[in-house]
């Protein structure tokens, strides 16, 4: 299993969706995935460790969550399979076509997706940056971080002052949000 791979936007609004379930299930899919992107993603997916099968489902394994910066839930009294990622791994379904669902996903080509692109670089981005990829007022851009990045996507964001004495924001994937 390879789980170097930095997942996509598209891949990334999958498993944030999919975090947010109490069963982690990746479907219902974004609208936007449709055909032969559906299986494309999915197989992305499984090619990096972040979804198993599960009892006729994809679901995220501990990478997945890990990727979102989360945990997987564990109900109280039970415990975890001795599996990888307590769930029976198997290879991906030829049928993968037959998804369907409805799920709001970031769409391609927005504000938000640039703005998340740039904060997950590796030195993150600065608000000149950002009011510069954006066209936002700063203001706008602090609270779309606050906002949406935050809470409703549910990505954690450092902020620190840099060595010119600026603020940079970064999404740090590695550490779990709080909550």
């Amino acid at each position: 299993m390879n789980t170097d791979g930095k997942p996509t936007a598209t891949q990334m609004s999958v498993l944030v969706a999919a975090a947010r379930r109490a069963d982690g299930a990746i479907e219902p899919l974004p609208d936007n995935l449709n055909g032969g992107a559906r299986v494309q993603v999915i197989k992305s997916l499984f090619a990096k460790g972040f979804i198993v099968e599960s009892d006729g489902h994809h679901v995220l394994t501990d990478a997945g969550y890990a990727a979102v910066g989360k945990h997987r839930p564990i109900n109280k009294g039970v415990r975890k399979m001795n599996t990888n990622d307590g769930v029976a791994q198997r290879d991906a379904p030829d049928a993968l076509q037959e998804l369907e669902g409805k799920v709001r996903a970031i769409r391609p080509g927005t504000k938000i997706l640039t703005l998340i692109e740039l904060l997950q670089e590796p030195g993150g981005a600065s608000i000149v940056t950002l009011l510069q990829a954006t066209g936002w007022l700063p203001h706008t851009i602090r609270g779309a971080i606050s906002a949406i990045v935050k809470k409703k996507l549910g990505f954690r964001v450092i902020s620190e002052k840099g060595l010119g004495g600026e603020r940079i924001y970064k999404i740090d994937i590695a550490t779990p949000k709080v909550e």
